[in-house]
């Protein structure tokens, strides 16, 4: 089975030249938690077009509107040996 994570990176790093806020590097978003880097799971979705559904619509909130190329999307094969507990969804506020 197939998941597709998404995760949107909040930067506050200082990687750059000067000083400066690197956002996308050569390789895509760049991720550096310890220059204050913040990463957040947005949602796990059973298929790509769901997730990217999903990104088009954050894209626009406050908060993610700031860096809307700062997304990272790709597939996650499933398989015993690594998420042998499954799912659980939280509702809001708990």
């Amino acid at each position: 089975m197939i998941v597709y994570p998404l995760w949107h990176v909040g930067h506050q790093n200082e990687a750059g030249d000067n000083d400066s806020t690197v956002h996308v590097d050569q390789d895509g978003v760049f991720i550096d938690e310890q220059d204050g880097d913040d990463v957040k799971l947005l949602g796990i979705y059973s298929t790509r077009e769901r997730a990217e559904e999903r990104m088009k619509r954050a894209r626009l909130l406050p908060g993610f509107r700031d860096e809307p190329e700062c997304f990272l999307l790709d597939g996650y094969e499933l398989d015993e040996d690594t998420w042998v507990e499954g799912f659980v969804r939280t509702p809001a506020g708990d």
